[in-house]
């Protein structure tokens, strides 16, 4: 039985890589989501600090550009090295979310008042899809060619 289903994976990964090309667009666009959903969560999630006073609500341009980057990075730039690494930097934005806010000294008081089940659920969400984010960035840019092909 063992032995049928390690065939039969053998198999499925031949396709995969026999399919090099498909397989490369599909892990961009797990990437591309994965980092969409980030920006996402943290725009929600800064949002949400900068309601409960945690972040001050200054009008900032840097802010904004930096947003602008990040997303013509994850969006125009996806296929390159350049876009690789901003999505690397969206992920451990992301995944340093968490580390920094439950460690905090007024995350029990944060958690017990209204809208506190949001905080801890944005937290936990953008842990999982920046770490998620850093894994598969930091794999595309392992296999993406360092010299351009003539």
């Amino acid at each position: 039985m063992s032995t049928a289903i390690c065939r039969l994976a053998s198999r499925s990964a031949r396709c995969v890589f026999q399919a090099g090309e498909s397989h490369h667009m599909k892990q961009t666009a797990i990437l591309t989501t994965t980092s969409l959903l980030s920006i996402l969560l943290l725009t929600l999630h800064i949002t949400d600090d900068i309601v409960r006073g945690i972040s001050k609500a200054e009008p900032s341009n840097t802010a904004l550009f930096v947003l602008a980057v990040l997303l013509y990075g994850t969006l125009v730039l996806a296929e390159r090295r350049s876009g690789h690494v901003i999505m690397l930097l969206v992920g451990l934005l992301a995944a340093s979310m968490p580390v920094m806010h439950m460690r905090g000294a007024h995350y029990p008081e944060i958690v017990k008042s209204t809208g506190g089940f949001f905080f801890v659920w944005t937290l936990w969400a953008l842990g999982g899809l920046g770490g998620c984010t850093v894994i598969l960035s930091a794999r595309g840019l392992w296999n993406l060619p360092w010299r351009r092909q003539q």
